[in-house]
C-alpha cells in the first residue's frame, strides 16, 4: 500500500485527523503533531510551500496491519516470515517517484520540520536512505537529516551499522538516494536489521509489492512509488550534527558526522511530504516493531513462544512482554534469558502464559500481581550491554553502554512452596474466573 493509499484508507475509516488550516514547518507543526499522537494528521495548506504534508502513518499496530492487510495481534508471524523468506522485487522501467525531475537542487523548497526550538535546524525524520555496500549489496537505513543548506544536509550515522560501514569503506563519495513518503512496507523494512547481505527492500517486497525503479543520476534502486528521491552522494566532509530529541524524549548530543550534498531531485505530480515526529509513538513502533520477530525466535528455540509484544512505556525499545506456551516449569526463566538475546538492548521483560492478553497492560500486571514472588520468580542480570537510548545506563566514550537487567516471570508457577509439582487441577486454580455472557 503506498502512501496515498494508505491516506485514503485511513480517511475512509474516520482516523485521519486532516488540519485545513495554514500551518508552519517551523516548531508549529510538530506542537500539532504531538497534540494528535497516535494518529495519522495531514496538513493541506502549508506556510510558504505547495505541498501537503502527512505524518503519523506508523504510530499505532493498526496502521501497520492495515497497510500490510493482516490483523493487528498477527504482525509480528508476517513479519517474521517476510525476514525468513526475502522476495527479490522487480525493477520498472518507469515510476510515479520520477514524474518530475527538478531543474535545479533546492532543499529548502521541501517542508522540512524544525521541531523543537532546542535541535540544530529543520530535520527530515522520515528519510530512507538507499545505499550500495562495496562487499554487501544494497542496504536501507532511516536516518535523520539535518538541512545545512539548499543542497547538503548532515546525516547521523551510528557507528557500526550498514550504512557507516560502506561509507567507511568507501574511499570517495558513497551514492545515497533518500525516500520520502515511501509504502509502509518500505518504512517497516528499513527498520529492521537483517543479517550482512540481506536486502531490505526485498524483505519489503515479501511483506506488500515493492517494485524497483533505477535512479536518474545514481547506481541505486528506489522504491517506485515514493513520493520524493533526492539522488546524492555521502561525502567524507564533516559537520556538527545535532542537539536533537532522541527516542527516549531526551536530547541527543552533537557529533561531527558525514555531510550529504544533493545532485538530483525527483518526485511525484503534486508530491506529498511525509514527517515523522522524533521521540513520540511512530518514532518508537518502527524502531521496536522489527525486533518482536528476533525476540520471538531467540525464546522459540528453548520454549514454545506465542507472541510478543514490545510495550509503549518502555519506547517500544527497552521493555517487552512475552507469551509462552509453558510445557516445563522452568519454561519462564528459559524465555526471559532468550528475550535478552533476542534483543540486546532490552532492559526489562515480563512472560506470560496463553490466557493472559500481552497488549493490555493491566492484564499483564494482573499475571504479576497474581502469579509472581519476588524470591523465585525474578531474574537479575547486572552489568550487562545495553541500549544508548537509556539515559540511567552507564556510558563511557568509545565502549558498549552497560545497564542491569531484570526478568519477571509472571506465568503460573509449576511448583508449589512444599516443592510438589502441581497437577493440571491446581494449576488451573490460578485462572481468572469468567462470567457467561
Amino acid at each position: 500500500m503506498n502512501l496515498r493509499e494508505f491516506i485514503t484508507q485511513t480517511q475512509d475509516r474516520g482516523w485521519l485527523i486532516t488540519i485545513e488550516d495554514e500551518s508552519d514547518p517551523e516548531l508549529e507543526m510538530a506542537r500539532i503533531l504531538s497534540k494528535y499522537d497516535g494518529k495519522p494528521v495531514l496538513f493541506t495548506r502549508v506556510k510558504g510551500y505547495p505541498y501537503p504534508v502527512v505524518a503519523g502513518v506508523c504510530s499505532d499496530r493498526a496502521y501497520f496491519a492495515l497497510a500490510l492487510n493482516v490483523p493487528p495481534e498477527r504482525l509480528l508471524f508476517a513479519l517474521t516470515e517476510a525476514l525468513a523468506h526475502p522476495l527479490s522485487p522487480p525493477l520498472v522501467e518507469s515510476a510515479p517517484c520520477q514524474e518530475v525531475i527538478e531543474s535545479t537542487v533546492d532543499l529548502t523548497t521541501l517542508p522540512i520540520l524544525h521541531h523543537l526550538p532546542g535541535d540544530a535546524g529543520p530535520y527530515i525524520t522520515a528519510g530512507v536512505l538507499v545505499t550500495k555496500d562495496p562487499d554487501h549489496g544494497r542496504n536501507i537505513a532511516f536516518h535523520r537529516l539535518l538541512r545545512l543548506d539548499e543542497r547538503h544536509f548532515a546525516a547521523r550515522l551510528v557507528e557500526g551499522r550498514g550504512t557507516h560501514t560502506a561509507w567507511s569503506k568507501t574511499p570517495g563519495d558513497l551514492e545515497v538516494a533518500i525516500c520520502l513518503g515511501a509504502p509502509i512496507q518500505v518504512l517497516i523494512a528499513a527498520a529492521t536489521s537483517p543479517p550482512q547481505g540481506v536486502d531490505e527492500l526485498s524483505i519489503a517486497h515479501a511483506l506488500a509489492p515493492t517494485p524497483l525503479v533505477k535512479c536518474r543520476t545514481k547506481d541505486l534502486e528506489v522504491p517506485a512509488e515514493c513520493e520524493f528521491i533526492l539522488e546524492g552522494r555521502l561525502t567524507h566532509q564533516l559537520a556538527a550534527e545535532g542537539p536533537f530529541i532522541d527516542l527516549t524524549e531526551t536530547w541527543d548530543i552533537v557529533r561531527q558526522q558525514p555531510v550529504i550534498e544533493i545532485d538530483c531531485i525527483t518526485h511525484r505530480r503534486q508530491p506529498i511530504y511525509q514527517a515523522l515526529l522524533p521521540g513520540k509513538l511512530e518514532h518508537k513502533l518502527l524502531m521496536g516493531l522489527p525486533r518482536e520477530p528476533t525476540i520471538y525466535a531467540a525464546v522459540n528455540q528453548v520454549c514454545d513462544c506465542r507472541n510478543v509484544c514490545l510495550t509503549a512505556g518502555g519506547m517500544y525499545w527497552l521493555h517487552a512482554v512475552v507469551q509462552i506456551a509453558k510445557r516445563h516449569p522452568d519454561d519462564g526463566r528459559r524465555a526471559i534469558e532468550a528475550a535478552f538475546r533476542g534483543h540486546t538492548s532490552l532492559k526489562h521483560v515480563v512472560v506470560v502464559d496463553e490466557d493472559v492478553d500481552l497488549f493490555n497492560p493491566a492484564e499483564v500486571e494482573w499475571a504479576i500481581a497474581t502469579r509472581f514472588q519476588a524470591d523465585r520468580d525474578l531474574v537479575l542480570l547486572e552489568n550487562q550491554p545495553s541500549s544508548s537510548l537509556d539515559p540511567s545506563a552507564t556510558h563511557v566514550p568509545g565502549q558498549k553502554a552497560r545497564t542491569s537487567k531484570l526478568g519477571l516471570d509472571a506465568t503460573i508457577p509449576w511448583i508449589a512452596p512444599d516443592g510438589h509439582l502441581r497437577s493440571e487441577e491446581e494449576r488451573a486454580a490460578f485462572r481468572r474466573i469468567a462470567y457467561e455472557s
